[in-house]
């Protein structure tokens, strides 16, 4: 399977979703339900624009060489320095040929084949994560469960079923306080305070990343909370109309950061060519979700594979065609903002 047939597999198979050519946000505009962003629906067009507005720099005078494209991470060595996001509530947004359970048990194993790990979502419904660390202990803890910032009863609840699956890091989408459709439901979800956050982060008994950082302040309050890493990230703009594209703030948060904690980086990173540019704008891995979906209602286990090794060669002939050898050799200068 190559990817132009992976979308065409796809297409009628992902409810509101159209499997476009390039996922950029247009198509599915403020379908919520659907895969599209908040309000005007503009914020995720957003993201992914700036990452077109991320130019390269080409530098071919250097000794020839095979880019070595794998990431170390918490003990761990991945093929890519990417990840697959999470994802939750299938069946509300891409229809019915997959619930939340069945996504994962494709997504988690198919990842930690292709060298690569799943982010897993999580839901109202206690099956989601379940499911999710029922798949990721099967895979010798190869993914990183995320628990939505549901009540502290709910969170310790879930955080220990996480932990029994052998995880090797665990995550809350913080900024899923914000998605309408989990608003006034039980169990209720919503803001943390620091002090709540450093509660969970030593409970997690593993390196805890905290995902929907979007200011060097935000970044500040999340490494006071003991996070291990943060996702930069708005939730696809699926939370907050008129807000920011994570490209425009990840160089200030890499900054407030300063190597206290991993930074990751999601929202429009569409190729190779994207991951290259946002590790030269200070990342150390990023995440991609809608793409996934795709492959998964596309190909399966297969189309994972295929979109997995599609963004691996395109990320290896970029580092060859800038210079760099390793993720190490990547730097700022390797772009143009």
């Amino acid at each position: 399977m190559n990817y132009e047939e992976l979308l065409q597999a796809a297409r009628g198979q992902m409810g509101p979703c159209h499997a476009c050519p390039v996922c950029n946000g247009r198509a599915c505009g403020g379908n919520i339900p659907g895969p599209g962003a908040k309000g005007s629906g503009t914020v995720a067009i957003r993201n992914f624009d700036a990452w077109r507005s991320v130019r390269l720099n080409m530098d071919t005078i250097h000794e020839n060489f095979t880019p070595d494209t794998r990431l170390q991470l918490f003990g761990r060595t991945f093929k890519y320095p990417f990840f697959a996001g999470p994802v939750g509530a299938m069946a509300l947004h891409y229809g019915d040929k997959y619930n939340d359970m069945d996504y994962n048990a494709i997504l988690v194993p198919a990842c930690a084949a292709a060298g690569i790990a799943a982010f897993t979502g999580d839901g109202t419904n206690p099956k989601v994560m379940e499911g999710a660390t029922a798949a990721i202990a099967a895979n010798g803890g190869f993914g990183i469960p995320t628990v939505k910032p549901w009540d502290n009863a709910t969170v310790a609840k879930k955080m220990a079923m996480a932990r029994e699956s052998g995880c090797f890091a665990l995550a809350m989408d913080i900024d899923a306080a914000g998605l309408p459709f989990l608003q006034n439901l039980t169990p209720p979800a919503g803001s943390k305070t620091v002090e709540q956050l450093q509660e969970i982060a030593h409970e997690a008994g593993v390196p805890f990343i905290l995902k929907g950082i979007m200011t060097a302040k935000g970044a500040e309050k999340a490494v006071q909370a003991g996070a291990a890493g943060i996702v930069v990230s708005n939730h696809g703009g699926r939370v907050l109309d008129d807000c920011a594209a994570t490209e425009e703030v990840l160089p200030e948060i890499v900054a407030a950061v300063a190597g206290r904690a991993k930074v990751f980086v999601d929202g429009g990173i569409r190729t190779g060519g994207d991951v290259f540019k946002a590790l030269a704008l200070g990342a150390d891995a990023v995440l991609i979700a809608r793409p996934y979906v795709t492959a998964v209602y596309g190909g399966g286990a297969e189309g994972v594979a295929c979109l997995t090794e599609k963004l691996g060669a395109e990320l290896a002939d970029t580092m060859r065609l800038c210079g760099a050898a390793t993720l190490a050799d990547i730097s700022q200068d390797m772009v143009r903002i």
